[in-house]
């Protein structure tokens, strides 16, 4: 019953329709060198995405439980299961809890591939174009569910640092409406509802 409700709520009844993408006006800006080099490395490093859970029963009970939330937005279970694990692999790697990114794509895309935002920013976690140019490689794809999801991590990992760890703050950045409420809240939301799962 509660997975169902859940279900309904992910995926049906959340407070965005689901053929929206949320990403503002995220403005670019000037970055250190020494920055600019450290998520550049961040973002070139190739391992395999392979999540590192606590242990087998873990990582079964973690992913068959999110995968079930996701079958109406992605009919093969290959594509939720990919999809999770490389949401786990990268929000870890960043530092990140994996149900933050899940209730922060929830609220960017409604977990759409190909979303694009009237401000052109692209993919599950709305990157806007301009960081390729700024961190990343001319032929870095943000529609590949791999290379959007390290971009997010990253940018978002790298926004939190930026506020000393203050979430409302990194995430009002990540939507360019930093001090703003609305934005930050309903991450909140989603990611409560991604949390309230059994964790393994």
């Amino acid at each position: 019953m509660r997975r169902a409700a859940l279900a309904l709520l992910i995926c049906g009844t959340v407070a965005l329709p689901c053929h929206l993408a949320f990403a503002g006006a995220q403005t670019e800006e000037q970055l250190s060198a020494s920055i600019q080099a450290g998520l550049s490395a961040s973002l070139s490093d190739q391992a395999a995405p392979e999540p590192i859970f606590p242990s087998e029963a873990a990582k079964t009970t973690w992913l068959t439980d999110r995968a079930a939330l996701l079958a109406k937005r992605m009919p093969e279970i290959e594509d939720r299961i990919t999809f999770l694990k490389t949401v786990y692999y990268e929000a870890t790697r960043a530092g990140l809890d994996p149900e933050l990114v899940l209730g922060l794509i929830q609220t960017e895309s409604s977990f759409r591939k190909y979303a694009v935002s009237s401000a052109s920013a692209r993919g599950f976690m709305q990157v806007m174009p301009f960081w390729v140019k700024s961190i990343g490689r001319p032929t870095d794809n943000l529609f590949h569910l791999r290379t959007n999801l390290r971009y997010g991590c990253t940018i978002l990992r790298h926004y939190l640092d930026m506020e000393r760890g203050n979430l409302f703050l990194a995430l009002g950045r990540y939507n360019g409406s930093r001090g703003q409420a609305a934005y930050p809240n309903l991450v909140f939301v989603s990611w409560s509802r991604w949390r309230s799962m059994p964790a393994g």
